[in-house]
């Protein structure tokens, strides 16, 4: 447990908190300047209608609020630094303006041991190139065994291959250890890289945290990813070791992975080692692998690289993003305590693969007191009811799953809470894109009016969510709670003016630990800042479309680089989905904006209807008015087609604008990587619409 008691302020934590014990009065007068002004914002706002309350859904309870590990905290800030907030708008104010009296007090309040301490807090503070905790070091995976009883539960797993099963922190420790053995013995040493090639399993979380043990990097792909994508990841980082599977099942059939272990290794020149766990045919760790020995933790610069993470790879050679230990040891410390409010006692699901960021994320959970639950496999084989089962044979306190699943669940009718006894169900949260207000409904309606649905939006960028679940305020119909602590989320204007009440780009003004270290081999740093700096100097642009309310709730309106403009009019395209999915005959779809030339653009609906169903007259019209209705008369497609599916992510995102380049003329192979596709034959309807369009003289 964190110790809560008032403790003497030492180092840099003692440094921060003076300092702002010192500024205080001078932020409570530019608060006051700010309220005087317009609503406390830093930037000038411009004159807009104040939004309309969505309808409430759920409000904690008083006891929910007390029990909160996010009041728990606000009320160790009384009693230690004398700061005491009114609101939560309040405390998010204080912890973007003062990051150092911030980002010190979690590290105080949940106990971060450094090796040896920081400098200060934040050196440098301007984006790109801000320097956390200069001088401190610092291990990750001691921090997630640390105190950790032997005799209690890390993991509970379950997959298509093997029965249910439990990992105690014991065993976790003892398998941990083991690999890391086995790896140094194979001659991994700090820095050096190791790539995994395995599915959300057990070994793998010990694999990794063998990994960050030693200091060495650790970099994941799930393994129905093809070859090319892999190689495509792995060699940029140039891995010493692979580990990989023998092979895995997925909606009940076999896949050997073998061969495509081997191909993977003959491409990639760096490696000097591959291991085989025997997943598929049940032997484990290929022999003379693992070895007996004590678990011991490096102690590394807080900005030592952690793991590589890989942008979705829709769009030329996906980005390997690096993250240090001690960035994400406090965002994940920050976000998964005081955000997704993980207590003892708590089992957290998120349903994802290894090549997700969604997989890290998960795996943080470690960092608190609860457990974590992993799935291997289909999650609608042989129907979608498999993961409900398994919440209610895992005894789930948290269920997080996607937009999509959530959709899915709808369109098929299935009633997870019928015959089920999902009473240990705390909390529901969906993330990967946009969750529409009817799969709002859906939750509460199914799960019923105690539950608590988070919807986050956040990046593989960052490893976490900034915008999403706060424990402590209500959900409305719609919307993302509030934005995260310390993270400086605004909405911007083209202009770099501060929106409120209106559709802008998502930025973050302030820097956060999580940010990327770099991009693996940019060296001069030119990739990254293009990437999120190249719109906004000195301001992280995210890429998404967001609104944020005067109340301190959000709303996500797509990728902002996939928004349909008419005349003036802004619309994210996950507005014109909730129109389109609300006709009854429609599965599906997929809308893009093709530029044309004399025109406001060519915008083209493709829809994936029910069997049976065919795209006739009366369909069309009733599509067309439902987004004239819902979405806007200036948004009504140019075109409908119906198609067989629409092309999607691993991890379940639409290829928007994948698809909007091979209309516009890409190589299919330039705008989308096939391998990193759930469905890459969904693509060449696309390829041949451009071919039949160039053909008949109208490519656009």
């Amino acid at each position: 447990m964190v110790d809560h008691r008032q403790r003497p302020a030492r180092g840099v934590v003692g440094r921060a908190r003076r300092a702002g014990a010192r500024d205080r009065q001078r932020r409570e007068e530019q608060q006051a300047r700010d309220r005087d002004a317009g609503g406390g914002c830093p930037r000038p706002l411009r004159d807009t209608a104040r939004v309309e309350v969505p309808e409430l859904l759920w409000t904690p309870s008083p006891s929910q609020i007390e029990r909160a590990t996010l009041t728990r905290y606000q009320n160790w800030l009384v009693q230690t630094r004398g700061l005491r907030f009114e609101s939560y708008a309040d405390l998010w104010r204080w912890s973007v303006e003062d990051l150092e009296g911030f980002w010190s007090s979690i590290c105080e309040f949940f106990g971060v041991r450094f090796e040896v301490p920081a400098e200060r807090v934040l050196a440098r503070r301007e984006m790109p190139g801000a320097q956390w905790f200069p001088g401190a070091r610092v291990s990750y995976a001691e921090h997630v065994f640390r105190g950790k009883p032997d005799g209690e539960v890390a993991i509970r797993h379950a997959s298509e291959l093997r029965d249910p099963g439990e990992w105690t922190w014991e065993r976790l420790r003892l398998e941990t250890a083991r690999i890391a053995a086995g790896l140094r013995a194979r001659g991994v040493t700090r820095g050096d890289r190791v790539v995994a090639y395995m599915p959300n399993i057990p070994e793998t979380v010990a694999a990794f945290l063998a990994c960050a043990s030693i200091g060495a990097i650790w970099s994941s792909a799930a393994p129905e990813l093809g070859t090319r994508s892999v190689i495509d990841r792995f060699a940029q980082v140039e891995p010493k070791v692979l580990l990989t599977v023998d092979g895995y099942r997925y909606g009940g059939r076999d896949y050997d992975r073998r061969s495509v272990g081997a191909e993977i290794a003959a491409e990639i020149p760096s490696l000097r080692r591959v291991v085989r766990l025997g997943y598929l045919d049940g032997s484990g760790w290929e022999p003379g692998f693992l070895a007996d020995a004590e678990l011991s933790f490096a102690a590394l610069p807080f900005d030592h690289p952690l793991w590589v993470l890989y942008s979705s790879g829709t769009t030329g050679l996906p980005k390997p993003i690096v993250h240090g230990q001690g960035g994400i040891l406090l965002e994940h410390l920050k976000k998964l305590h005081l955000h997704l409010d993980a207590q003892p006692g708590d089992r957290v699901f998120w349903f994802t693969t290894t090549g997700w960021m969604m997989w890290n994320f998960l795996v943080g959970v470690l960092l608190t007191e609860a457990s974590i639950v992993l799935f291997d496999g289909n999650p609608a084989h042989p129907d979608l009811n498999t993961l409900w089962e398994l919440s209610e044979r895992t005894r789930m306190t948290c269920f997080g799953t996607s937009a999509a699943f959530i959709a899915g669940c709808m369109k098929d009718g299935i009633e997870p809470a019928r015959g089920r006894d999902l009473s240990a169900l705390r909390s529901v949260g969906s993330t990967g894109s946009p969750l529409s207000p009817e799969g709002f409904r859906w939750v509460y309606d199914e799960l019923g009016a105690e539950t608590w649905l988070f919807s986050t939006s956040g990046g593989t960028d960052v490893c976490t969510a900034f915008v999403g679940g706060v424990p402590t305020l209500p959900v409305h119909l719609g919307e993302l709670q509030g934005r995260a602590l310390g993270a400086a989320v605004e909405a911007w204007d083209p202009e770099g003016h501060a929106l409120e009440n209106e559709v802008g780009e998502l930025v973050i003004t302030q820097p956060m630990p999580s940010m990327p270290v770099g991009f693996w081999g940019d060296d001069d740093g030119s990739r990254y800042r293009d990437s999120y700096f190249d719109t906004y100097p000195g301001v992280w642009r995210h890429g998404d479309w967001i609104m944020v309310t005067d109340r301190g709730t959000a709303l996500i309106y797509g990728r902002s680089d996939s928004t349909i403009n008419r005349g003036g009019v802004r619309m994210g395209t996950s507005e014109i989905y909730r129109a389109v999915l609300a006709v009854p005959q429609v599965l599906d779809a997929l809308v893009v904006d093709v530029p044309k030339a004399g025109t406001q653009g060519w915008m083209l609906l493709f829809v994936v209807l029910r069997d049976g169903e065919e795209l006739a007259d009366e369909l069309l019209a009733a599509i067309r008015r439902r987004i004239r209705e819902d979405c806007s008369p200036r948004h009504l497609p140019d075109e409908i087609r119906r198609v067989a599916a629409v092309p999607r992510t691993l991890s379940g995102k639409l290829l928007e604008v994948p698809v909007k380049r091979i209309l516009m003329g890409a190589p299919a192979d330039q705008a989308a990587s096939r391998e990193s596709l759930a469905n890459p034959e969904a693509l060449d309807y696309f390829v041949d619409l451009r071919e039949a369009r160039e053909r008949e003289g109208n490519a656009g």
